[in-house]
């Protein structure tokens, strides 16, 4: 692909030579001639004079460095852009595979792709142009939309409902059992019917050995756009906002609300029966124990506001000259008796 042409599919200004051949994406550390890269974060700046891409998406022209600028307004975004021009997953043909096992009231759109082993039950329905990958399993009473998307090993329990235009990576399991017991009088513990589904609305993906969790009564909802990573635990009855980043290795307890817009970074613990309203921001290995407010930018476990956090994590090392001093200084200073001595009698 031509550079102009690209530059024009991504709506960005170009600054050099547009006639260059354009054959792939890169990093800056890997690309090569007729390549193209991107810099995002000013503090990459000075690797731009080492890269050997042709040409870079930048958000300001490149001076000083033998490569042509694609200026753009969101330079990681028109990256991610251009990589699905050069990039597209393969998708196999229309069509059920033999080995397929299918109930007879299943409704699947004719364009779906059914692969080798997946299996699909009772009144089950499956949009337009949906793939399945090798070994999905879709339980009774499903309903899936248009342009679904599961890779091998995905599981789908019964009765929960699914949109358009979603993304379960592999081993993906929607409506698994939520963790709910009760003690019986001996001390046992009694397994709780989840009897509620796990509602996926338009636009979510859901990455690679992640659970959310059906509802012991209700529905557990993950609202439209939001984005999870690999390895996060979703509890039962949880209600999870628009627009939200869910990043790896986090686990929400039980009946947690999270707002729109919000980011849990990697390693979050949330305890459960809380909110997190709307554009917080929680980072790494942060415990949530109670509500967080809306904007509020926390960390630590338990969690506080993050500037304050900072200060105390700083301070942390040097506790015990503090503490070394501060006994030295109680050496030094004399108690109160050894002010006022009592009386001898005398």
């Amino acid at each position: 692909m031509k550079l102009e042409a690209l530059a024009a599919q991504l709506g960005c200004d170009l600054v050099g030579d547009g006639a260059i051949e354009i054959t792939g994406v890169a990093g800056m550390e890997h690309a090569g001639p007729g390549e193209i890269t991107f810099l995002a974060n000013p503090r990459y700046a000075p690797k731009v004079k080492q890269t050997k891409a042709a040409a870079i998406i930048v958000s300001e022209p490149v001076r000083n460095a033998a490569i042509v600028s694609v200026v753009s307004k969101n330079p990681y975004l028109d990256f991610a852009r251009a990589l699905a021009l050069f990039y597209q997953p393969p998708r196999p043909k229309p069509g059920i595979h033999p080995t397929a096992v299918i109930a007879e009231s299943a409704r699947i759109d004719e364009n779906a792709s059914i692969d080798a082993y997946c299996v699909i039950g009772e009144g089950v329905t499956i949009g337009r142009d949906a793939v399945l990958h090798p070994h999905v399993v879709i339980y009774e009473g499903a309903s899936i939309g248009d342009d679904f998307l599961a890779h091998s090993h995905v599981t789908v329990r019964e009765h929960c409902r699914i949109g358009n235009r979603v993304v379960l990576g592999n081993s993906v399991v929607v409506g698994g059992d939520g963790f709910g017991f009760a003690k019986d009088a001996a001390g046992n513990h009694i397994k709780i019917v989840q009897s509620g589904p796990t509602i996926i609305e338009d636009d979510v993906e859901i990455q690679q050995l992640s659970s959310v969790d059906r509802a012991t009564v209700g529905e557990t909802r993950i609202g439209r756009g939001t984005k999870i990573d690999t390895l996060v635990q979703v509890g039962h009855a949880c209600t999870i906002g628009e627009r939200n980043i869910i990043c790896a290795q986090t686990g929400l307890a039980g009946s947690t609300v999270v707002g729109n817009d919000v980011l849990l970074a990697g390693q979050v613990g949330v305890s459960g029966h809380l909110t997190i309203h709307d554009k917080a921001i929680v980072y790494a290995q942060s415990g949530i124990g109670g509500d967080v407010a809306p904007g509020a930018v926390v960390s630590g476990s338990p969690a506080f506001d993050a500037r304050e956090w900072l200060r105390a994590i700083t301070a942390l090392p040097k506790l015990p000259e503090l503490l070394r001093r501060m006994r030295q200084l109680e050496r030094r200073t004399p108690t109160a008796e050894e002010k006022n001595p009592e009386s001898d009698g005398h």
